[in-house]
C-alpha cells in the first residue's frame, strides 16, 4: 500500500517581527531517524527530473525550504504525487520505494536529510531492475 511507503510532516514553525524559523530535530524528535547525511538541490527548473531511483536502505525527509517541487513516490505497484511547497513541510520516504522530484519553480532548494551516509552500491537506478527486486522481496515475505 502506497500510503506505507511515505509519510507527510509539518515541523514547528516560529515567527515573529525578525521573520520565521524551522526547527528539524534528529533522533525522535521530529523525524524518526538520527540524520547522517544532509544535502539540497537548487538550479533546477520545471523541465529537470531528479532521483530516478529507489535506496536499499536510506530512509529520506524532503523539504522544499525555498519554492517549491513535486515528487512522485512509487512503491512498486502505486504510485501518487506529492507537492512540497512550504518549508515547514517534510516528506518522509522509507526505503525501498522509487523517488522522482521534478517541476522545480525556479526559487527552488530541496533539502534532504538522510539516515545514512552515501553508498553508491545501495541505489537501484534501474526501474525494472526496482520492479524484479521488489517482486522478489514480496514473493520472499509470503
Amino acid at each position: 500500500m502506497i500510503s506505507d511507503a511515505y509519510q507527510i510532516f509539518e515541523f514547528k514553525e516560529y515567527g515573529d517581527e525578525r521573520g520565521n524559523l524551522v526547527v528539524i530535530e534528529g533522533g525522535g524528535m521530529d523525524i524518526p531517524f538520527e540524520m547522517k547525511r544532509v544535502f539540497y538541490m537548487y538550479g533546477s527548473d520545471d523541465s529537470v527530473i531528479r532521483g530516478q531511483h529507489a535506496n536499499r536502505i536510506t530512509s529520506f525527509i524532503l523539504v522544499n525550504v525555498s519554492g517549491s517541487s513535486k515528487v512522485k513516490i512509487d512503491d512498486g505497484k502505486e504510485r501518487t504525487i506529492v507537492e512540497l511547497n512550504r518549508p515547514r513541510m517534510g516528506l518522509y520516504i522509507k526505503p525501498m520505494v522509487w523517488k522522482e522530484m521534478y517541476d522545480f519553480s525556479p526559487d527552488s532548494v530541496l533539502l534532504v536529510l538522510a539516515d545514512t551516509h552515501y553508498d553508491g552500491s545501495e541505489y537501484i537506478r534501474d526501474y525494472e531492475a526496482y520492479l524484479d527486486e521488489i517482486a522478489g522481496i514480496t514473493s520472499t515475505d509470503n
